[in-house]
């Protein structure tokens, strides 16, 4: 598994978190990871609709995720500040929740990652929104993220 798939679960984890009622316990244990729910489509065309070969979160991979979805959970308060300090003409509400939940990986990941570049935290990010965001969240994304990149 490659740290892009663990940042999708992550994601995807964050999401439910947020979203879905599930509590920080249940998201952290991956239980309701199913083998098809993490994204392998590395270097294919994101519009196919071939099914692409899946598999389960390996330990390292399951550690990586765990601690993206800990740590932003466990600074939600200063992450969700820095995004809505740099929301120009947004209200943090209205920000679509999936955007919201690769915005605050993200930014997890930028203020208090410091083994992982920032670039490729942000490529990350907007590769990401790209695939699950609405239409051009991407820009969004990467606006909201290098912006705050600069600040740190």
């Amino acid at each position: 598994m490659s740290r892009r798939k663990s940042r999708i679960t992550a994601f995807q984890g964050l999401y439910s978190w947020d979203v879905g009622g599930m509590t920080e316990k249940d998201v952290l244990e991956l239980n309701w990871v199913e083998s098809n729910s993490v994204e392998a489509r590395e270097g294919e065309d994101s519009e196919s609709e071939e099914p692409v070969s899946k598999a389960k979160l390996d330990d390292e991979s399951a550690a990586f995720t765990r601690m993206l979805i800990a740590g932003t959970i466990e600074n939600i308060e200063k992450i969700d500040e820095t995004i809505k300090a740099h929301l120009t003409n947004w209200d943090f509400n209205r920000v679509n929740k999936v955007t919201i939940a690769i915005l605050r990986m993200s930014v997890y990941s930028l203020m208090f990652t410091k083994n992982v570049e920032p670039s490729i935290v942000i490529d990350e990010a907007v590769d990401i929104a790209k695939n699950y965001g609405p239409d051009d969240s991407y820009k969004f994304v990467n606006a909201i993220l290098d912006n705050i990149k600069k600040t740190l």
